[in-house]
Parts: structure tokens; C-alpha cells; sequence
């Protein structure tokens, strides 16, 4: 039996309401990482997203390698789309409870980590549950004490793109594969994870309904899906 946490990166897409209806459907919840641009440009989407029963979280403002960031700017990111996030619930109608935060590629901010962390402390920010996370590399990497969310099992569909020659059938090989150098497996008995897929447009078309596709094996392989939990460090 698998269990799995579902968190989505980069909304608001043209395709996040088609991603909302399935997984209402499906009956899951996901925690989805709001990027302030697109969110600003899709925010009606965005505010269907909140009001059907998703969480969003903060992916900061314009997206970049936090590491190349001085430890002021890192900061103004996230703010920037803590604002963003703010007027989003309240225009939804819908409280915000919850504070998680995601970074961009996984950069977790190089020589301002530390300093990072501890900002997050200070703000209130929430960690998402994973003392179910098994893997001993989660502890290794210290990703137990990290406020920040991070993944288990990244799908890698972003890298379907004109020129790659990274399909939907690299997708499922991965999901499929019994050994991974970066990322736990994704079918192994017993496992618990916490997925990352992005709603991208750019996907949608090389792939139309990549999402539902990928999402059904996982229904059809039995996942069960857990409603996201947070807890404050």
C-alpha cells in the first residue's frame, strides 16, 4: 500500500481548473505552490483553486534560484508573495490557516539557508507533515527539520518540451522504475510519499490531459491519498 501527500507547483495556470474538477472528482486535496506572476495572471483560476477546496501556498514572486539572491532579496520574494497570497484568500472567501512554503528548483537559498530557515520560524510559516516519510536520506539531509516543503517524487513532466526527448513515456518509465538515483520509488510497498507535479500550460500543450493521465495510474495502482497535515516547528 502507497500513501501520498499531492503538492503542485507553479498555479495559476490556464489549465489549473481542469486540474481542480479532476481532483475533486477524485475526491483529493492538494497543496498547490502559487508562483505570484502567474498567479497574478491566471487569478481567477487561482481563486478557484482556493474555493473548491485546494490549499495554496507560497513558490515566491517571480520564481528564481534563491541562491543567487542576497539574503534582502530572498526575503522580499517571499513577502512580495505573502501579499499576493493574502488578498488571494480573502478575495476567495476562504480563511487561511495554513503557511507552507516551497522553493523554486529545490534551491534552498545556498549560503543563506540557515538564515532562511530561521526566518520562517520567526514568520509563522508552516511545515508540512512528513514524519511518515521513511527514507533515511530525509533525515540525512536534515529535510525533517526544514520548514520549506520538499518532494519524494518528482515527476519530471516539465521536461516535456518541443526538442527534448523527454516524453510522456520517460514519465511513466520513471514512475515504473525500481530503483532512482535522486528520487524514492514510486510503487515500492509501504511507501509514503510527497509528490510534486506542476500545472503547466506549457505541458498541456505537448501533452492535452498529462495531468488526469499520470494521476490515473496512480488511482489505478492503488495510491491513497492523504489530505495535507501541518504542524510549526
Amino acid at each position: 500500500m502507497v500513501h501520498a501527500i499531492l503538492t503542485i507547483d507553479d498555479i495559476a495556470s490556464k489549465n489549473t481548473r481542469a486540474i481542480v474538477d479532476y481532483l475533486n472528482d477524485k475526491g483529493i486535496q492538494a497543496l498547490m505552490f502559487g508562483w505570484g506572476q502567474r498567479v497574478e495572471e491566471n487569478y481567477d483560476n487561482a481563486i478557484y483553486a482556493l474555493q473548491h477546496g485546494m490549499i495554496v501556498g507560497n513558490h515566491s514572486y517571480s520564481h528564481p534560484f534563491f541562491s543567487k539572491l542576497t539574503l534582502e532579496e530572498a526575503i522580499g520574494e517571499i513577502e512580495k508573495m505573502e501579499g499576493i497570497l493574502n488578498q488571494l484568500y480573502k478575495d476567495a472567501g476562504v480563511e487561511r490557516k495554513y503557511c507552507p512554503f516551497r522553493f523554486p528548483y529545490g534551491d534552498r537559498g545556498g549560503e543563506n539557508q540557515e538564515a532562511l530557515q530561521k526566518y520562517f520560524r520567526e514568520n509563522g510559516f508552516d511545515k508540512l507533515k512528513d514524519t511518515q516519510i521513511p527514507y533515511f536520506w530525509w533525515k540525512h539531509y536534515g529535510l525533517d527539520q526544514a520548514i520549506e516543503t520538499m518532494w519524494t517524487f518528482d515527476f519530471q513532466e516539465y521536461c516535456i518540451r518541443p526538442g527534448s526527448d523527454f516524453t510522456k513515456e520517460s514519465v511513466f518509465e520513471k514512475m515504473r522504475a525500481t530503483q532512482l538515483e535522486h528520487d524514492a520509488v514510486l510503487y515500492e510497498e509501504n511507501a509514503s510519499h510527497i509528490l510534486l507535479i506542476h500545472a503547466h500550460d506549457e505541458t498541456e500543450e505537448m501533452v492535452p490531459g498529462y495531468f488526469p493521465l499520470f494521476m490515473d495510474d496512480l488511482v489505478k495502482n492503488g495510491v491513497i491519498f492523504d489530505a495535507p497535515e501541518f504542524i510549526r516547528l
